[in-house]
């Protein structure tokens, strides 16, 4: 999580309860109670009105808010949709973090705004067919944010199976299926796979480093069909 987040949910716990010690929060946010104490230090000098004492807790005075952010209907209407087509077509554990960021917003935009984001009429429709995939997403993005190596065994279009292990560098939605590119040990190149043809997929332990003509760059230098919405032409698995 990142430092600025961090100070932003140590706020929204203040807010939700009358008083949060530090070891709470430590949990909460999986850092040290040290690492708590340096950052509520830091919202007291930018002027955040906490009051407390480490080892007893702590207290938001009554009537502080976040200011407001400022959208417009547009913007309004892209975050939205955004997060309604996330809820409706990827994992259950995005789905949930799409959620939470309408709920965050609506906490600190104004009234106006709040009303027009609740009825925005732009819909994703949970019902629709997607390829099924036997495992959960929520581990291939973890390997791809950690840059950790996957390992699977792959059926191709013809059926031929393969087992590979991979440097997963960008996941894509096609519908009705789900595409990864990465860097292939196997194949020592650039291969894209279907994640509903993957079976027996697991997340290495082992990180892998950036390595000049197999990064996410050289990817999309190589295939610019993903630059401009994924097409037929990616190499085969």
């Amino acid at each position: 999580m990142r430092r600025a987040d961090r100070l932003f949910e140590i706020i929204q716990f203040m807010r939700r309860q009358d008083l949060v010690r530090a070891r709470d929060l430590s949990s909460a946010l999986e850092v040290s109670e040290r690492t708590i104490y340096r950052d509520i230090q830091d919202l007291v000098t930018s002027g955040v009105p906490i009051e407390g004492e480490a080892g007893v807790g702590y207290v938001l005075k009554a009537g502080f808010d976040l200011p407001p952010l400022m959208f417009r209907e547009q913007e309004i209407e892209a975050l939205v949709l955004g997060a309604r087509i996330v809820q409706s077509w990827a994992d259950p554990e995005l789905a949930t973090a799409a959620t939470d960021v309408i709920a965050k917003v609506e906490a600190v935009i104004p009234e106006r705004l709040r009303d027009y984001m609740a009825n925005t009429a732009l819909l994703a429709p949970s019902h629709h067919y997607m390829e099924p995939i036997s495992f959960d997403m929520a581990d291939l993005r973890r390997a791809l944010r950690n840059h950790l190596n996957v390992h699977f065994h792959y059926r191709n279009a013809i059926a031929e199976a393969s087992e590979r292990t991979v440097r997963p560098l960008c996941l894509a939605y096609f519908g009705p299926v789900w595409l990864l590119s990465a860097w292939c040990e196997l194949r020592d190149d650039f291969r894209t796979f279907r994640l509903d043809r993957i079976e027996e997929f697991v997340v290495q332990i082992d990180r892998f480093r950036a390595e000049p003509g197999k990064t996410l760059h050289d990817f999309l230098k190589r295939d610019q069909t993903w630059t401009r919405g994924y097409g037929a032409t990616a190499p085969n698995a």
